[in-house]
């Protein structure tokens, strides 16, 4: 039986393949790649979990805006900003500008996301690069990058969208 050279080649090539892809298989779920969404955001819950109670939040310095919601749909929640760290210019996990509660049925507000805020760019976090947000703006701010970390929440539209569908700011409107 004469087998041909690039048969040999094509059955190395498809062999190799096969390997590198149950590599990624095997290991891809802990790979830790510069940019991962579920790496950052499980960082982002470890280094920021301390706001799960809105409490926690004031203490540090955080004052409430209103309830932010999408024209299409969706909405960021009730965003919880530290004055302090906005005009800091710095990007540190464990202190964001931002933290983002849901307002529950129940009155409650309940931890979705943070957001991380600088004036100077291009920006990014742990490999993950932040959106431009140009003035004016619905905040009244300069220009400026921003990075939603939707670490409490699933967004089905990307961890880093700015809006998450699932999140509603229905339960602050009073009767209709």
């Amino acid at each position: 039986m004469i087998i041909l050279p690039w048969t040999r080649r094509l059955a190395a090539l498809s062999m190799l393949s096969a390997i590198a892809l149950t590599a990624v298989h095997a290991h891809g779920a802990n790979t830790s790649v510069a940019g991962d969404p579920n790496v950052l955001a499980k960082k982002v819950r470890a280094a920021n979990g301390r706001f799960e109670t809105v409490a926690a939040a004031t203490a540090e310095g955080y004052a409430p805006i209103p309830c932010a919601s999408g024209i299409t749909g969706g909405a960021m929640g009730i965003h919880y900003v530290n004055a302090g760290y906005l005009k800091d210019d710095a990007v540190e996990l464990a202190r964001p500008e931002a933290v983002m509660y849901e307002p529950m049925a129940d009155g409650k507000l309940k931890l979705v996301a943070v957001e991380y805020i600088t004036s100077k760019g291009p920006a990014s976090l742990e490999g993950q690069l932040f959106n431009f947000n140009s003035a004016p703006n619905r905040y009244g701010l300069g220009p400026f990058y921003e990075l939603h970390v939707w670490a409490w929440k699933k967004n089905p539209t990307g961890t880093f969208a700015d809006m998450n569908p699932n999140v509603s700011c229905e339960a602050m409107k009073t009767g209709d």
